[in-house]
């Protein structure tokens, strides 16, 4: 391969600091409505099973456990975003 085609593939690939804040955002984001949904189902399924209009309960347990887990998993995460953030501003430039 020539190097004009690799330099060519390697800057299609490259992002602009904007360009990766806005990636980054956008899955954070993403993965937060994720964490919120799960949320809204669980209480849905637990107020489904109070009322008797489900009667499964492992399906509202795994409900449950799931949104748990992953409200779990992005606090984390948040924290080491912000442990990693402390670090750097700790950093003499």
């Amino acid at each position: 391969m020539s190097p004009q085609v690799k330099q060519a593939e390697s800057s299609s690939t490259i992002k602009t600091p904007a360009e990766a804040q806005e990636t980054f955002k956008k899955a954070l984001s993403e993965a937060i409505q994720k964490v919120n949904e799960a949320q809204h189902h669980s209480d849905e399924m637990t107020t489904k099973l109070a009322t008797g209009e489900v009667e499964d309960l492992h399906d509202v347990m795994v409900a449950a456990e799931k949104a748990s887990v992953m409200l779990q998993t992005t606090i984390e995460v948040r924290n080491k975003a912000m442990e990693a953030y402390q670090e750097i501003m700790r950093m003499q430039v």
